[in-house]
């Protein structure tokens, strides 16, 4: 998709960065030339109509039907089906096992329901069974991202970056308890009053954090950070209106030639999914390790060493922190370390190995800024315990970190790298910072979609010589701002 601009390969005859394409669905940039228009007066939304509340009571009540017949039925099914002998069961077996249960129920309790109430009923019933309950079927809806349980009767989802209320509810939170408690058992983990909180992942890879009563005051409390099936690569990232292809040929060059990098944003900024783009320059005859909380990274590569750190056991013994995981990696002969998320005394050591030969490593901080991320990279360390001159301190992090790649999510729900900075060194007592790449944001349109584009700052790049030494001759025109 993008130009790679090696010294075999063909360069680009324009000489200026090219804008990006705008994301899907997003409203067309106004043309380079022309200065962006000031909104005044925008047309008024269109009053909705009323809903009928007869019907809206209606269906309330019906669901409401629906609901407790299918608790009744749980438990009916819970007293007839031989728990034992799931495990071994198959699908069909199974389904056909709940339809035999529904209808002598149904019959039994004189309740008659139509086709597709019935097909609905006896979905969510396998789900409470073999699944996880109502949360069933979002994690199977692809186009979820994000699943935020507050209490048993609100489930917030999130789409295409924004949070939306949907129609689905636990019965009580003795409903909402119980699915808790299936997923956490799964591996092995338990939550209850003397132990509230709870880190685990799903079979399917998502990640789950939960924290329940007393702790959670209105009804336990769930987040699921679905896991993506399918790896975004660098030309995704580059057609989705993320960045340009320049900068995905500075960011080839930047990870190719081994320069270490830190990608920093907020939550939900979209930091592990650039993670995982950059990777994918990494040659192939690397030997990779990656160190993560809660497995996420998704690497192609072929050499690749995975380990997750552990929490304590319920006597508050055998946890095993990312630091631990750190210092082994150290002596397993890595070319290159990828720490999914730098949050506490690790950070020590990896700036260690990066200034130590392991040059190339990648991970990821919370910041708002190339500049907050250093401030924070400082405070990690103050917060190690270890005492160190304020000099000293920013002069490991200045050798140790060469390039800071900002994520931000917009307000419109879109997620963009905003700021590539280079860190070049000390000032005195200051650490040396340049910014190559940036997103301007230009205005908002009519619909609420951003209105921006990306441009070079005109500096060129400190690491240029190493670029060229290692086969990789970017051109001078990448470097050059958009005209106005």
């Amino acid at each position: 998709m993008f130009s790679r601009y090696k010294k075999d390969g063909a360069k680009p005859t324009n000489g200026k960065a090219a804008p990006p394409p705008p994301a899907p669905g997003a409203a067309k940039p106004p043309p380079i030339d022309a200065a962006p228009k000031t909104q005044v007066h925008r047309k008024m939304a269109p009053q909705k109509v009323a809903a009928d509340p007869v019907a809206v009571d209606k269906e309330k009540k019906r669901k409401q039907r629906l609901q407790e017949l299918k608790v009744e039925l749980h438990k009916r099914l819970l007293e007839n089906l031989n728990l034992a002998a799931l495990e071994h069961a198959s699908e069909r077996e199974l389904r056909a096992e709940i339809a035999d249960i529904t209808a002598e129920a149904m019959t039994e309790l004189s309740v008659a329901l139509n086709a597709q109430d019935r097909q609905a009923l006896q979905q969510e019933l396998y789900d409470e069974v073999m699944g996880l309950g109502p949360l069933e079927p979002l994690l199977k809806d692809e186009t979820v991202n994000d699943i935020l349980v507050n209490g048993p009767q609100q489930i917030f989802i999130e789409r295409d970056g924004k949070l939306e209320l949907s129609d689905i509810t636990f019965k009580d939170e003795r409903h909402l308890l119980r699915i808790i408690d299936k997923i956490v058992s799964a591996v092995g983990r338990r939550v209850d009053e003397s132990n509230p909180y709870v880190d685990a992942r799903l079979a399917d890879g998502s990640r789950f954090n939960a924290m329940v009563p007393p702790i959670a005051v209105d009804g336990s409390l769930v987040s699921i950070r679905k896991f993506k099936k399918d790896k975004l690569g660098i030309d995704d990232l580059v057609n989705y209106g993320a960045f340009t292809e320049e900068m995905a040929a500075y960011l080839q060059a930047a990870v190719a030639t081994r320069l270490n990098v830190i990608v920093s944003g907020g939550t939900g900024s979209g930091k592990t999914t650039t993670l995982n783009a950059l990777s994918s320059f990494i040659d192939n005859a690397e030997r990779i390790l990656t160190i993560e909380d809660t497995a996420e990274l998704q690497l192609q590569q072929t050499h690749v060493g995975r380990m997750e750190s552990r929490p304590p056991n319920v006597e508050g013994k055998g946890a095993v922190t990312q630091r631990d995981c750190l210092r082994n990696a150290l002596r397993m002969r890595p070319d290159r370390i990828i720490v999914g998320e730098t949050r506490g005394e690790e950070v020590i050591d990896m700036l260690q190995a990066m200034n130590t030969g392991h040059d190339g490593s990648m991970t990821t901080i919370h910041a708002n800024s190339a500049r907050d991320g250093v401030a924070r990279l400082e405070n990690m360390i103050s917060m190690s315990g270890i005492e160190m001159p304020m000099k000293a301190m920013r002069s490991q992090i200045a050798s140790a970190v060469n390039l800071i790649v900002q994520a931000s999510r917009l307000q419109d729900g879109s997620r963009r790298m905003v700021s590539v900075t280079e860190v070049t060194g000390m000032e005195g007592d200051v650490i040396s910072m340049q910014e190559v790449f940036r997103y301007e944001r230009l205005g908002l349109a009519p619909d609420g979609k951003i209105i921006g584009r990306f441009t070079a700052t005109g500096v060129r790049s400190h690491y240029s010589d190493r670029f060229r030494q290692w086969g990789y001759d970017l051109p001078a025109s990448i470097y050059e701002p958009v005209q106005d």
